[in-house]
């Protein structure tokens, strides 16, 4: 890591707020405020590329060792941007950006938050699992790795409303079991929630300058379909872990590469897929975000007058 974890929170707090406050004060072009968010919310993301090499999560690495020089890019494309459609777009990006990290960063950095989100869904994937006919899993301890070691929970003695760790996924886990109490081998994380995916859509469609009800109609279409759709990926990859215990291509377990592989690539298409419907239902959405990747040269229309 470059920065320690408790000087990294307050970096990403004071970049999200930044954002934020330039979203609002979106008419005084408050573009000085804007960079420095840019800068401080990449910084954030950027220092926990070290953690993620660690773990073996090479796709996690990899868009975090990307978030930095976006973020870099985007600094200065707000003081170069002259058009009105341009800065309309980096405006509604300091939106989405300080409306999708909040909420994330806020349950990712109060432990009570945390685990709250991981037993509510990983009850939900184990009573899918059962109801479906799989095996008879149950949820068993919630753990908490600290710098001393592995603690429970329940004893855990250190302060359950706040942790500058900026690993948080990482930090509680809560272990499921068969019903005679035997581990499966399998913990349920923070990133199990799919809590990331959520606020992404809910930034994104949160800050447009729509009316509030087309927002809540694609919200009450997008939220819960994400919750179920990650609710059949945890069943899912649970299954093939109990199922397919023998099963190995390239070292990996079945559950190693359905989890780092494949459960992201059918989670990214699906993804795909939902911004398609969006972008039908959100044409604002869909042109800010060809807007944006304008510099890169991406999905850009022929007749550049949008």
């Amino acid at each position: 890591m470059l920065v320690s974890n408790e000087v990294i929170s307050v970096v990403g707090a004071v970049g999200l707020i930044a954002l934020a406050l330039s979203w609002h004060k979106r008419n005084a072009s408050p573009v000085r405020l804007a960079q420095i968010g840019w800068l401080c919310v990449g910084l954030y993301f950027f220092n926990d590329a070290s953690l993620y090499l660690a773990h073996d999560d090479l796709i996690l690495t990899l868009f975090s060792v990307m978030t930095l020089p976006m973020a870099v890019g985007m600094a200065v494309w707000e003081a170069r941007a002259e058009d009105e459609k341009s800065k309309s777009s980096l405006t509604w990006a300091r939106g989405a950006v300080a409306y999708a990290g909040g909420p994330y960063l806020l349950i990712a950095h109060v432990p009570w938050l945390s685990v709250l989100a991981i037993w509510f869904v990983a009850s939900q994937a184990v009573f899918f699992l059962r109801f479906s006919g799989g095996d008879n899993i149950v949820m068993g301890e919630t753990w908490v790795n600290t710098a001393e070691g592995q603690v429970a929970w329940s004893e855990f003695e250190g302060n359950r409303w706040f942790m500058g760790s900026s690993a948080e996924e990482y930090v509680f886990q809560t272990e499921l079991l068969l019903a005679d109490g035997t581990p499966i081998g399998i913990n349920f994380v923070l990133a199990c929630t799919a809590l990331q995916s959520m606020v992404i859509f809910i930034g994104a469609i949160a800050v447009l300058d729509i009316d509030w009800r087309r927002r809540l109609r694609v919200l009450f279409l997008t939220i819960p379909l994400i919750h179920i759709l990650n609710l059949f990926r945890n069943a899912g990859l649970i299954w093939l872990h109990t199922t397919y215990v023998e099963w190995t291509l390239l070292g990996m377990s079945v559950f190693e590469f359905g989890h780092s592989y494949v459960a992201r690539f059918v989670s990214l298409f699906a993804m795909f897929i939902m911004a398609l419907i969006m972008f039908d239902l959100l044409p604002e959405l869909h042109r800010h975000i060809v807007r944006l990747l304008r510099p890169l040269g991406l999905l850009q229309p022929k007749n550049r007058t949008n």
